[in-house]
């Protein structure tokens, strides 16, 4: 039976590359999007392209109450799209970026970052349970700003790092069901996240570029196939792990 695999976030950056990698792989996949419609269904007729199916449903990740609506649309989509009453793997992508110093963070942008990276996390995961397959996978995103410390990330990184914890506890209390939870912890990706930062600012690029093992910048490609791959049966026996995908930044 084909796998299908909800993904947010997936309209552009890595969710969309995400998208397309499992399709690659001969996967189905479901992308949700927060605000662009039209660049969510570019990723859907890519993937049909590649002669998988594909929809596109919208979601606010950091609307908690909005949850069992789109786990309703959800279901419906599964039954009129494939026939089934679940899907295989969900990939929690969708968010953000804050940069401001730990001093000048407002409170505003703390919850900002709290309600899509952690509490819509949880709880989306939560709503989605009854619907993900015994067998499944999760991944969650991170990021190496975990590991590494820059000035500007602090609270970033903190929801991120609350990430990596719930992921093993997931781990644990789904393991009854097979389902594998793991994190995957990009380092710099040139994307348009935090303003495309990492990608259009040459100072902040070749800086980390000369902090890397491998002696660049990481791509999208670096990381949507990783992520299909962890998805896959070769990697049934992952789970509980902080994956960190970065070239060997700050090593």
């Amino acid at each position: 039976m084909t796998k299908i695999t909800l993904i947010t976030g997936a309209s552009r950056g890595l969710g969309r590359n995400t998208a397309l990698s499992v399709a690659r792989r001969g996967g189905d996949v479901i992308v949700t999007y927060h605000s662009r419609s039209a660049d969510a269904q570019a990723v859907v007729a890519e993937v049909q392209a590649l002669g998988r199916k594909a929809v596109a449903l919208q979601l606010d990740t950091g609307a908690v109450a909005t949850f069992p609506a789109f786990a309703a649309q959800l279901r419906s989509a599964l039954h009129t799209t494939w026939q089934r009453d679940s899907f295989d793997h969900l990939v929690n992508n969708a968010g953000h970026g804050e940069f401001a110093p730990f001093a000048s963070t407002t409170e505003a942008q703390f919850d900002g970052l709290v309600n899509v990276h952690l509490k819509g996390v949880f709880f989306l995961t939560q709503a989605l349970l009854p619907l993900l397959a015994d067998g499944g996978r999760i991944v969650n995103f991170s990021s190496g700003l975990t590991r590494l410390n820059y000035p500007g990330f602090a609270a970033y990184a903190a929801m991120k790092g609350a990430v990596e914890v719930l992921t093993g506890y997931l781990a644990k209390e789904l393991g009854a069901r097979g389902i594998a939870v793991n994190t995957v912890a990009p380092g710099a990706i040139e994307t348009d996240f935090g303003g495309g930062a990492v990608r259009d600012n040459a100072a902040m690029n070749q800086h980390i570029a000369q902090i890397t093992a491998l002696g660049r910048v990481g791509v999208p490609d670096d990381i949507g196939p990783m992520v299909a791959s962890l998805l896959s049966e070769d990697n049934r026996w992952v789970n509980a792990q902080r994956i960190e995908v970065s070239g060997g930044q700050g090593i």
